[in-house]
């Protein structure tokens, strides 16, 4: 209970807090106390709460953490960030930001999908006024976007839910949408009921999750918002929607649908990393590329589960790498934002000689995040791959591999494009500098992707090993 209430209490004294100044440090003091309690919970035996609604399975032992340490990075990067911004007033936007963490804590820990849907809710709601941080009226447009397209997909959602509650009843039980329960009863669930809300389902998740072609809101949202607002989206809030659809993916591997649910995820997972690497190609808005880059991302952890096998292993692993890639990139790329005021290629370069330390770790993680060795995507990815040649889909491991290779090509003109050449006249004289509050961060992110690259602690392998199996564990 502390894992949630934690975050919620810090939002409310951010709220009440007169001084400006002082609100920001309460999402590092916060950000903190909710590693510990979540570090506290993995290694004591924690029991369920509010009578099993809340529980810490194999999924949120996996998603929990790697949510509480990217939303501890991007609490260190706040402060400076935020005394950067002192033309904003933060009192919503520090709040916000800890609601944020407290829902998305709460869509991992729930077991109670109608909770878990509530909770998947409220952090849209939460997240609103954190696009809207810079009062442009193209934020204004990406907000509306993104509350839109959200509550469709949200609705959808919903739907789904009821769809899988009445293929109970169709089936002769007593309708529960307890996931424990659900799990145990899927055998005789009614079976077209059953494909129905899983289908219904994985695009409304999958909405929220940024899968194409539901993935319209991320570019305009990505593009708008704070890069502290875009790590905890693209590594943070798109990991909850997974683990939603991981959820109901045991349902249907208990129910024996695993050949439906392969077949549509393999699909899907394609279609969303070929829809990414389409738009990629000659993008010239920097930031906008990194939301293509989180369709491809998500395309790549669907493809994962739904090969199955070792890819299940491979997805899980992903979601790390990519929560802790997107910190560097997404926070990185805020810093070259406001030393060049522009996003665009056109008006944006040489961002190496401009901020040597946060264009070093922008080219670093385009490196990471298009599988290059020695960083953790590769790994992954590649763990992926050898998933798909094994089960003999070799048209999906060549697809897969193109696809990679055309977004490596057309994401690296425009990293490259940055980084590259000499900056304009206006960017060298601009006021702002790299301070250690607004690098050490993204450092440190960095680091941890090339740590998952060449060792992966004995925990966190527990961790992966743990998930996996259980998704495809059954009854």
């Amino acid at each position: 209970m502390l894992i949630i209430a934690i975050p919620i209490a810090a939002a409310g004294l951010a709220y009440l807090l007169p001084w400006a100044r002082a609100r920001p440090f309460l999402l590092p003091l916060a950000g903190l106390a909710h590693t510990a309690a979540v570090a506290a919970a993995l290694t004591g035996a924690a029991a369920p709460a509010a009578d099993g609604w809340l529980m810490l399975d194999p999924f949120s032992r996996l998603i929990l953490p790697t949510l509480s340490v990217l939303f501890l990075g991007c609490a260190l990067y706040a402060p400076a960030y935020l005394w950067q911004r002192a033309d904003r007033d933060n009192r919503v936007f520090v709040a916000c930001l800890l609601l944020l963490l407290a829902t998305m804590s709460l869509v991992t820990l729930a077991q109670h999908l109608g909770l878990m849907w509530v909770a998947v809710e409220a952090s849209t709601l939460a997240t609103g006024p954190l696009l809207y941080f810079n009062r442009t009226p193209r934020a204004l447009e990406a907000t509306w976007k993104f509350l839109l397209i959200s509550s469709v997909g949200i609705a959808l959602a919903l739907l789904g839910t009821f769809f899988l509650a009445y293929s109970a009843l169709r089936g002769g039980m007593e309708p529960s949408l307890m996931f424990g329960e659900l799990v145990q009863s899927a055998p005789w669930l009614s079976r077209p009921w059953l494909n129905a809300a899983f289908s219904t389902l994985l695009v409304g998740y999958g909405t929220k999750m940024g899968l194409a072609p539901m993935h319209t809101w991320k570019p305009d949202a990505y593009g708008e918002a704070p890069g502290v607002v875009g790590a905890l989206l693209a590594g943070g809030l798109t990991s909850c929607a997974f683990v939603a659809i991981l959820r109901f993916t045991k349902i249907m591997y208990a129910a024996g649908e695993q050949a439906f649910v392969g077949q549509t995820l393999v699909a899907m997972g394609l279609m969303s990393m070929t829809v990414a690497a389409v738009f990629m190609v000659r993008q010239r808005d920097f930031k906008r590329m990194l939301a293509y880059s989180s369709v491809e991302h998500m395309g790549i952890l669907v493809l994962g589960i739904g090969i199955g096998g070792v890819g299940a292993f491979g997805a899980m692993l992903h979601v790390l790498n990519n929560a802790f890639t997107k910190g560097v990139l997404f926070l990185s790329s805020g810093n070259i934002h406001r030393a060049y005021g522009s996003k665009s290629t056109a008006e944006v370069s040489g961002a190496l000689a401009r901020l040597p330390v946060s264009g070093g770790l922008f080219l670093a993680g385009f490196i990471a995040i298009t599988g290059s060795p020695p960083f953790g995507p590769f790994f992954s990815e590649f763990t992926i791959l050898r998933a798909a040649l094994e089960s003999q889909r070799y048209g999906a491991a060549a697809w897969f591999l193109l696809m990679l290779a055309i977004v490596f090509i057309g994401m690296g003109s425009t990293v490259l494009a940055v980084v590259q050449g000499a900056p304009p006249p206006a960017a060298r004289a601009g006021a702002y500098r790299e301070t250690l509050g607004t690098v050490l961060p993204v450092f440190l992110f960095m680091l941890l992707v090339l740590l998952l690259g060449v060792y992966i602690p004995e925990p966190v392998a527990n961790l992966l090993h743990g998930a996996a199996d259980y998704l495809e564990a059954t009854p």
